[in-house]
C-alpha cells in the first residue's frame, strides 16, 4: 500500500516538473514576443491625432507615495486631457493631495467629484459609476489610485483605441517595495509570476480577455453598450469583468507596451498574507478553470517534492537544478527585461520562499469564501461581493 501511494506520488510530482518546465518556456517565450512588440513601437514613426481623454482615479485613503503618483499623470506629453478623482466622503484624507496638486498645476483640469451614493458593494465601482457621469470625453482611462506613470503613459494607451477593433487597453505594472520583507515578497510576487502568468495568457489565447486595473482605456461607447460600470458593481474582480466584457463584445483586448509602478505598503507579514489570500479568491473566482490549472505551474515545489519522495537520487537533483535554472530565468526575463524591475536581482534569494508560500496561499484559498477589502468584510459568491454586516 505505502509503495503504491509512493508511486503515484512519484507520477505526480514527475508530471508537476514537467508541466511546469513546459510553463516556464512558455512564459520566457511570451516575454521574447512582448519585448519583440516594445521593440518594434520604439521604431514606429506614425503619428496620431490624438483625442481628449478623460483619466479617471477613484480614491479612498492614502497610500504610500500618493502625491508623486498624482503629480505623474499632471505630466502627460499630451495635447488634452482632464483627470477626475472621486471619493464617496468629501473628508477622505486622500483630499488633501489632490487639492495640493490643484495648486501646483493651476492650468491642469482637475476635477474632484464627492460620490455620496453606495450603489453596491464594490465601492470603487460605485464611485466610477458617478465619476464618469461629469467625464465631458468619449475617450477614457482608468487606473488604480496608487499607479504612477511615465510621460508618454496617456499617448501609449490611448492610442490603440483609434482602431476600432480595439476595445480595451491594459498594461503590466511592477511593485516597488518598502523596507518590509512583506512588501518585498509581494512585489517579488508581482514580477516574477503575476506578470508571466498574464503574458503567457496573451500569448495563448492570442490576445487577452481580461483587463488590469492598472490601466483601463477604453470608449465611453463600448462602456455603455456593457452597462456601464454598474454592471459590475457587485463584482471583487471588476478590471478583470470590464475586460471580459468588452472582450465578448467582440473586441480586442490589448497589452500596451508600457509599464506603470505602483508603492506597496510596508505590509507585515500577517497583511501580506491576507492580502494574497484575497486576492487568489477574487482570480479563483473569475477564472477557476485556470485557477485550479495553477498547480501544475509550482515548479519549485514538484522538484523539492520529487526530491523527497525519491530520497534525493541523483537524478532527482538534476530535476531540481534544471527546474530552479528555468524558474530563475523566467524570473530574469519578466522581472528584469520586461518590466525593468531593479528590486527583482536583490530580491532573487526571497524567490523559492515566495513560491512555497504562493503553494500555501493556492491550497488555503479554496478554504472559505471570505475577504477583507479596505477595512471591510465581505463573502464570495461566484465573484460577487456580498457585504457582511458587522
Amino acid at each position: 500500500m505505502i509503495q503504491n501511494t509512493l508511486r503515484i506520488l512519484q507520477w505526480l510530482c514527475a508530471l508537476g516538473c514537467i508541466s511546469s518546465s513546459i510553463y516556464y518556456l512558455c512564459c520566457l517565450r511570451a516575454a521574447a514576443a512582448f519585448l519583440a512588440m516594445r521593440k518594434e513601437n520604439d521604431r514606429s514613426t506614425r503619428t496620431h491625432s490624438l483625442p481628449p481623454v478623460s483619466l479617471l482615479k477613484p480614491l479612498k485613503g492614502t497610500d504610500p507615495e500618493i502625491y508623486e503618483s498624482f503629480r505623474s499623470h499632471c505630466l502627460q506629453d499630451y495635447p488634452e486631457y482632464e483627470i477626475i478623482f472621486g471619493v464617496s466622503d468629501a473628508a477622505d484624507p486622500a483630499v488633501v493631495s489632490v487639492e495640493q496638486l490643484r495648486r501646483e498645476f493651476p492650468d491642469q483640469t482637475i476635477h474632484l467629484v464627492v460620490c455620496p451614493e453606495i450603489l453596491g458593494p464594490n465601492v470603487k465601482v460605485s464611485n466610477l459609476e458617478q465619476m464618469v457621469r461629469v467625464a465631458r470625453y468619449e475617450y477614457q482611462v482608468v487606473n488604480d489610485s496608487d499607479i504612477r506613470v511615465q510621460s508618454d503613459y496617456l499617448k501609449k494607451v490611448v492610442t490603440p483605441l483609434q482602431n476600432e477593433k480595439v476595445g480595451l487597453v491594459t498594461c503590466l505594472y511592477r511593485g516597488v517595495a518598502a523596507d518590509s520583507l512583506g512588501s518585498r515578497v509581494e512585489s517579488l510576487g508581482i514580477s516574477t509570476d503575476f506578470c508571466p502568468s498574464v503574458l503567457v495568457a496573451r500569448l495563448l489565447e492570442k490576445g487577452l480577455s481580461f483587463g488590469l486595473g492598472s490601466t483601463l482605456a477604453f470608449r465611453r461607447t463600448e462602456l455603455r453598450e456593457i452597462g456601464g460600470f454598474s454592471a459590475i458593481i457587485d463584482f471583487l474582480a471588476d478590471d478583470y469583468e470590464l475586460g471580459r466584457r468588452i472582450a465578448k463584445l467582440g473586441l480586442e483586448v490589448v497589452l500596451s507596451d508600457t509599464i506603470v509602478q505602483t508603492y506597496l505598503p510596508p505590509y507585515r507579514f500577517r497583511d501580506f498574507v491576507a492580502h494574497q489570500i484575497r486576492w487568489a479568491r477574487g482570480v479563483r473566482d473569475a477564472r477557476l478553470a485556470g485557477y485550479i490549472g495553477l498547480a501544475s505551474t509550482f515548479g519549485l515545489f514538484w522538484s523539492l517534492l520529487n526530491l523527497g519522495v525519491a530520497r534525493g537520487v541523483p537524478w532527482a537533483w538534476g530535476v531540481f537544478g534544471l527546474v530552479l535554472v528555468l524558474r530563475f530565468l523566467v524570473a530574469l526575463g519578466v522581472g528584469k527585461k520586461v518590466l525593468r524591475d531593479r528590486q527583482v536581482l536583490p530580491n532573487l534569494w526571497l524567490l523559492p520562499v515566495r513560491d512555497l508560500i504562493a503553494v500555501a496561499v493556492w491550497i488555503t484559498s479554496f478554504f472559505g469564501h471570505t475577504v477583507t477589502w479596505r477595512g471591510d468584510r465581505f463573502q464570495l459568491r461566484n465573484g460577487r461581493l456580498i457585504r457582511i454586516r458587522s
